[in-house]
């Protein structure tokens, strides 16, 4: 049902993908809420056998993402963190990852506590500085692994520079979208070789599921991720799969009102007088704005900041009343969190203070609600965070 190709992504968000459904001509795809098939005759059947190996409804979601992102094949898992760590099981005994100097804490932490016990190894270095970057790479190093915005200071990495230094030494590039998404950033457009998403972010939406998703660029990357898909069984179940598929639908409308929120509150904090630091990519100050300008369409819904000394941060969220103090980020309501003790807690102390996550830093998921309102609530919190 419906076309197969589309001038614009806005469209492909609704009719991407595999579209509706043949039978009945419902609009939308079916929950296939079942975990086996009967088949037709001994060898024979329909093309699904065992809902871990293939399941109509995630393979609507996984054909959509696919076709979002450009790539070549999708796979959707259960969580972000099973998503990278599904992408990670593509490395062998030996092999080294180099890491970005601020990612999310969790896929730290993987690395670090569980990847580690296998014999695979991390380097944590500055991404922006390709230079210093391409020195980096050892025989053992068998991938480069990038956000761009980073979690949570927002660095920006130049996709496409570091997908050519990838394949200039034979290693793949690998970059987690979530902050994006293919709505404002198409990393394998610039070259890169895997994508991934938390799902439960921007995707879906509304803060009602978990869901992690890859996309690949190349057949042969297909075929592994899907072996270990299936034998790792780590995938997305027929009801998430819809529910992503609804969210994604209004991804564009919903990141319009987020990025333009997100600038309006940027542009706001820039001229506040407690405010020490803000890091927006959407500013022309911010280091890598240029950069973010080639490669992504704004400079996204997210942002950080920090008060100056005078202000108590712990008084800063005890005022807060309409935007919530949360783990996660990308859905309607607008989230705020403490880093150093929530998303980025299980990265060193000393590494974090190295990289600038500090104890101060408060990261902002701008939601969209109404923007005066957002900034009255941040006003009253940062009232409320002055020392007398």
């Amino acid at each position: 049902m419906g076309k197969k190709s589309y001038k614009h992504i806005s469209t492909a968000l609704i009719h991407g993908g595999i579209y509706g459904d043949e039978r009945t001509g419902a609009v939308n795809v079916p929950i296939y809420q079942t975990s086996t098939y009967e088949q037709i005759h001994l060898g024979q059947h329909t093309g699904y056998e065992y809902s871990r190996t293939g399941n109509p409804t995630r393979e609507a979601l996984e054909a959509l993402i696919a076709e979002l992102e450009g790539g070549v094949a999708g796979f959707a898992f259960a969580s972000g963190m099973a998503a990278i760590s599904a992408v990670l099981t593509l490395f062998h005994s030996g092999d080294k990852v180099i890491i970005s100097s601020n990612v999310y804490g969790g896929t730290f932490r993987v690395l670090d506590k569980i990847f580690k016990n296998f014999d695979i190894h991390y380097a944590i270095e500055d991404t922006t500085d390709l230079e210093a970057l391409e020195k980096s790479i050892t025989k053992e190093v068998k991938a480069i692994f990038i956000e761009s915005p980073a979690n949570p200071l927002l660095t920006i990495t130049d996709l496409k520079a570091v997908a050519d230094l990838a394949k200039k030494h034979g290693i793949l590039s690998i970059v987690d979208n979530t902050f994006m998404t293919p709505y404002l950033q198409r990393p394998i457009q610039l070259g890169m070789d895997i994508v991934v998403h938390s799902g439960t972010k921007y995707l879906g939406g509304h803060s009602d599921l978990i869901a992690g998703l890859v996309v690949v660029n190349q057949k042969e990357l297909a075929d592994k991720l899907a072996f270990i898909q299936n034998a790792t069984g780590g995938i997305l179940q027929p009801f998430d799969s819809f529910l992503l598929i609804r969210g994604i639908k209004t991804l564009g409308v919903r990141l319009d009102r987020h990025v333009e929120n997100a600038s309006k509150i940027a542009d706001y904090l820039l001229k506040h007088p407690a405010v020490k630091k803000i890091y927006y990519p959407g500013h022309k100050d911010f280091p890598g704005y240029e950069i973010n300008k080639k490669q992504a369409k704004n400079g996204g819904a997210m942002l950080s900041f920090e008060l100056k000394e005078e202000y108590n941060i712990r008084k800063f969220y005890d005022g807060l009343e309409l935007i919530a103090l949360a783990e996660s980020l990308g859905g309607v309501e607008s989230l705020v969190c403490h880093p150093a003790s929530m998303t980025h807690a299980s990265i060193p102390f000393e590494v974090r203070q190295k990289v600038g996550i500090t104890e101060g830093l408060i990261r902002l998921s701008v939601g969209i609600e109404n923007v005066e309102e957002i900034i009255d609530d941040l006003e009253t919190a940062i009232e409320a965070a002055r020392e007398n």
